[in-house]
């Protein structure tokens, strides 16, 4: 083969390449409008609709929030107990509350929680789904007149931003108490400095950054991994998937948002 016949292919299968991937955020901007518009609908909490939705987001939230608030209370527990002794090491006891703040609750709850749910709920709900899709069953269901957006894909979008949430508000409230708890021992007198330097860390400007990093982080969760499944693929497009093996290219996708989120707060909150 001559070179420039491989630099034809090549720029051919760039060309392919590129198209594919602009028309997949073009599908998730389209799946992501059509959600939000079914959410700002009032049919769409009916009394037809409305025990779908309640079930959804009860099953996805309530098993999960237990044990995962357990369980990053226990790890609050020791990273609290790490930075507080490292900080008496070297003097500075005064900012051990406020380093555990900053790491803990505006940090690092937020992000445990949208890979949390990511990885136990709407992944394993967009795998499902693309399989579905594969064998030709939403293709019957569609047929026999069922709406998938609103029966199928709604319910288990809204349960999986509902979960992003809770879970995050429960655990940063949690390892706000185990802080005070850690650091001051069961004892009310010192709850008027830690209010203040907790008011001090909270300012407006952190707050909303830390509100809409949450929210940008269940969009992105609940939306990604159910966008591609929602559209049918040609056959090529199909087989050209086939090295994502079960979702791996949407948990990307959702990585690089999720980081993509996670820088932009940070610049946000410290420079």
């Amino acid at each position: 083969m001559s070179r420039s016949a491989s630099i034809v292919l090549g720029l051919r299968r760039l060309n392919r390449t590129t198209i594919a991937w602009l028309a997949s955020w073009w599908r998730l901007a389209h799946f992501s409008i059509l959600i939000f518009s079914l959410g700002l609908s009032p049919s769409s909490y009916n009394r037809k609709h409305r025990p779908v939705l309640a079930y959804r987001l009860v099953t996805n939230t309530a098993p999960n929030l237990v044990w995962f608030s357990v369980a990053c209370a226990l790890v609050s527990l020791v990273l609290i107990r790490i930075v507080v002794v490292s900080a008496q090491s070297y003097g500075l006891s005064r900012y051990a509350l406020e380093m555990v703040v900053r790491v803990l609750v505006l940090e690092l709850i937020p992000l445990t929680a949208a890979l949390f749910v990511a990885l136990r709920i709407t992944l394993p709900d967009g795998i499902a789904f693309a399989q579905m899709r594969a064998s030709g069953v939403l293709d019957t269901m569609q047929r026999q007149g069922k709406d998938l957006l609103r029966s199928e894909y709604f319910p288990r979008v809204m349960s999986g931003i509902f979960a992003v949430w809770m879970l995050a508000i429960v655990s940063c409230v949690t390892s706000l108490i185990l802080a005070y708890l850690t650091i001051y021992g069961f004892t009310p007198w010192a709850l008027q400095g830690y209010t203040r330097v907790v008011g001090q860390i909270f300012n407006p400007a952190v707050a909303l950054i830390l509100m809409l990093k949450v929210i940008f982080f269940s969009f992105a969760v609940a939306l990604i991994p159910l966008a591609s499944s929602y559209y049918q693929e040609d056959a090529q497009s199909r087989r050209s998937r086939m090295w994502a093996a079960h979702g791996l290219s949407e948990m990307l996708r959702l990585f690089t948002v999720i980081l993509l989120i996670e820088v932009a707060s940070l610049m946000g909150n410290y420079y």
